[in-house]
């Protein structure tokens, strides 16, 4: 099963499933093609983006998930 974590790299994330994208958009991040999506964890940019990452790793597992079944 796929599932991401906190601490992964947004560029890995956006790799593993286009579809995420549309979760860190919500959550305020509109530049994913931004240098700093290559080397920001999901953690740092909810930081900066003032997002809570607990609940947008919740939100893209849960999306992940539901692609399995």
């Amino acid at each position: 099963m796929k599932k991401i974590t906190k601490d992964m790299i947004i560029r890995e994330i956006l790799e593993l499933d286009a579809g995420t994208a549309e979760y860190m958009i919500k959550a305020g991040m509109h530049c994913l093609g931004c240098p700093s999506a290559n080397g920001e964890s999901l953690e740092m940019a909810c930081m900066v983006h003032g997002a809570d990452a607990d609940k947008l790793v919740e939100e893209i597992n849960a999306y992940l998930a539901s692609k399995e079944d």
